[in-house]
């Protein structure tokens, strides 16, 4: 792909369209407000645009609280299984964090269209109770948020106060001896609409199907709406998030787990091999968050969205060391030393993050010419911090060669993966011995970005320029970068409800570092070629998106090249193609949802990407009948992952199908439901990775709630 080409051949198609047709307005009955089987599109959303699905060129994926509740998601991971080209359980069963792939490649994390992930483990993780809806903007977004992943991003949306009241009080009990109360609370405040608030609480505590790992958290969520005028609107959000539990991703080898041993002994997906004394995941995160809106004029209206984050987490964990590829340690006869017992890591880690972030944008909607304009131009800056101090205490006890350990330590602090005993902990003055105080790493970002989407009768033209600014200072070292980034899209809109799409979209993302010859890495750089068509039945509400892809990640690390050589480092390259199919329509009572996607990818090493299924599809229905049976309502979903590899084709983590199924019923006010996930417990693994470690699935997972609105 070549970015002159695409850009040059889009826009000649613009200049040839502009001269030979006419404006029309668009009829109101073709806009997605009419589907009530998929989210909305906010100036807060993943698009920073209202512009319907419909007519936006590009794969976009959403999911209300309402699909969230009605298929059991529990976390954010889970609101991504029944969505094409989404992997929403990367690493299995997580306690830590979200981990989320689009289109085979790992994707950043906003909330309310500003960046609220910056690494791991040094924050909490969003309760989806908090949030309207999710979203996916598939394939590159530099153009909108300046640096990040050619996979896409994902924006989570904050609930904000609504003029109806509406309070909602809810109890939960599940597996693993869940308990959960949330309340969610708004309206207006006093006679007039002038103020609004809103408030969200949360209190879980439960257990995890991890022996020894736990799963309490706390989040208060309180907002307030101020509209002075009709054309002016500020919300303000704050949101506090405490959460104390333990990893409950546990690096189980593969020996015993994806592989048999030969005394055919099997690591069950619950054993811990951590230290229950020692071993803890605590966070804390607060934010502060403004949303403000101002009409100047029919034409022209200015938007501004900034937050304050202040994260912190308090990390601890013992694992399987990683050793040579495996973490197994063999006899000199091939057998396993003491029948299964091997060396562990501790690891320590004290992380925080602060981020200031701004994002103004002025709109305008012009007429020129024939064309209808929707004009969007914005300025984007973000300061963050992030810090990590701690230590790694790699393999302790461990020899180094093949036979019994020989160290001074010995295997004192080793474990039996079959038959785990706990209480085997260093000494903090053997540990703490290895804490490091790291500088903290500080990232400035300033963007400037123009977007313009065209409207001339059926066509919809997009083009989008932005520039990018970033300077990253890590204790005294200095790495400025900036780019340019370019999107372009044309879309036409048949009568019949079909719209044939083609589009174009570029990401940067900065590395910091060098090259093993003092020069310092170029950005990541992502293209995406996209070519699809949407379709809106008349008859019956329903929305159908296939696209092809083709992504080129360059600018990688070359596998072929060794710093010193002379050779230029950053050859690699990573190309992904893929179909995807997300189909959803309201049929009377029934609400069917079908999501098909197939990928191919390989990497800088000429093997497929790691953990990344080649097929994944997906189907739910719901039932929802009225007269007599008025209230009651019911729903069932398979999902199926294809076969995926661990950075090494020759290690195949199987393929997986699940069910999942909910039942409900709703009376005066009254809401009683029962969620099943994984309803067969079928046994899986998300991924075995060639380094030698497995990550099991979510095991079932039952979760009966009761709620009273009012």
């Amino acid at each position: 792909m070549r970015r002159g080409q695409w850009v040059a051949g889009l826009c000649l198609t613009s200049a040839s369209l502009s001269s030979a047709l006419v404006w029309a307005e668009v009829k109101s009955g073709d806009t997605l407000e009419q589907l009530t089987v998929t989210g909305q599109l906010s100036r807060y959303s993943a698009t920073k645009s209202d512009t319907p699905i419909l007519e936006t060129a590009r794969s976009i994926s959403i999911e209300t609280q309402q699909q969230m509740k009605e298929k059991g998601a529990l976390s954010l991971a889970n609101t991504f299984t029944y969505s094409a080209g989404i992997i929403g359980e990367t690493y299995g069963y997580a306690t830590r964090g979200d981990w989320l792939k689009s289109r085979g490649l790992d994707v950043p994390q906003y909330q309310d269209s500003l960046q609220s992930l910056f690494g791991n483990y040094n924050n909490t993780r969003p309760d989806i109770y908090t949030l309207e809806q999710v979203e996916i903007l598939k394939g590159p977004a530099s153009v909108l948020y300046g640096q990040g992943s050619p996979g896409g991003i994902v924006n989570v949306v904050s609930k904000r106060p609504q003029a109806n009241a509406r309070h909602e009080v809810a109890m939960e009990l599940g597996t693993h001896d869940r308990k959960q109360v949330n309340v969610d609370s708004t309206g207006a405040i006093g006679e007039s609409e002038q103020w609004l608030y809103r408030a969200v609480l949360i209190h879980r505590d439960s257990g995890t199907q991890v022996d020894h790992v736990e799963d309490q958290s706390t989040v208060f969520a309180p907002s307030l709406t101020w509209q002075p005028s009709e054309a002016s609107r500020v919300t303000f959000l704050l949101n506090y998030t405490d959460t104390n539990s333990d990893t409950a991703a546990q690096f189980l080898p593969i020996a015993g787990t994806l592989e048999s041993v030969s005394s055919g002994q099997e690591i069950e997906s619950e054993t811990y091999l951590g230290e229950p004394e020692f071993n803890r995941y605590d966070a804390e995160t607060i934010s502060f968050t403004v949303l403000a809106d101002h009409q100047i004029n029919e034409r022209w209206s200015v938007e501004l969205t900034t937050r304050y984050t202040d994260a912190e987490s308090d990390y601890q964990q013992a694992w399987p060391a990683f050793i040579g590829g495996d973490r197994f340690v063999y006899n000199l006869d091939g057998s396993l030393y003491e029948n299964g017992t091997v060396p562990r890591s501790f690891y320590r880690s004290d992380a925080s993050s602060e981020q200031f972030a701004l994002d103004v944008r002025l709109r305008a909607d012009l007429s020129l010419g024939a064309w209808e304009h929707e004009l969007l131009m914005g300025t984007q800056y973000q300061d963050v911090t992030t810090d990590s101090d701690g230590y790694y205490a790699y393999a302790l006890g461990y020899a180094f060669a093949p036979g019994a350990p020989s160290t001074a330590l010995g295997d004192r602090y080793w474990i039996n993966v079959f038959n785990p005993v706990y209480g085997n902990v260093p000494p903090d003055d053997l540990l703490n011995a290895l804490y490091s105080d790291n500088p903290s790493s500080t990232t400035e970002g300033l963007g400037i970005y123009l977007s313009d989407q065209l409207s001339l009768d059926n066509w919809r033209l997009t083009l989008g320029l932005r520039y990018d600014e970033t300077e990253t200072v890590t204790g005294t070292n200095v790495q400025s970068d900036e780019e340019l980034s370019l999107s372009a899209g044309v879309l036409y809109q048949f009568e019949n409800g079909i719209s044939p799409y083609l589009s174009y979209a570029e990401s940067f993302e900065p590395m910091v570092g060098d090259n093993g010859l003092g020069q310092a890495l170029k950005p990541q750089t992502g293209e995406q070629l996209e070519l699809g068509l949407k379709y809106q039945p008349s008859e019956f509400p329903g929305l159908l998106t296939l696209a092809y892809f083709e992504i080129e990640q360059s600018n990688l690390l070359d596998p072929s090249s060794l710093p010193g050589t002379g050779f230029e480092q950053q050859r690699g390259r990573a190309e992904i193609q893929g179909v995807e199919l997300e189909a959803q329509a309201t049929l009377n009572d029934l609400t069917l949802e079908l999501n098909i996607s197939k990928l191919h990818t390989e990497s800088a090493e000429g093997m497929r990407l790691a953990s990344v299924p080649d097929t994944q599809a997906s189907s739910w229905i719901s039932y929802r009948p009225g007269g007599p049976w008025a209230g009651f309502k019911t729903g069932v979903g398979f999902r199926y992952v294809g076969d995926s590899y661990g950075g090494a084709d020759t290690l195949k983590t199987p393929s997986y199908t699940l069910a999942d199924a909910m039942i409900a019923y709703e009376l005066n006010g009254w809401e009683f439901s029962l969620n099943a996930r994984n309803l067969g417990d079928k046994k899986y693994y998300s991924t075995c990775l060639s380094r030698g470690d497995c990550f099991p699935g979510e095991r079932r997972t039952l979760v009966g709630r009761v709620a009273y609105q009012f």
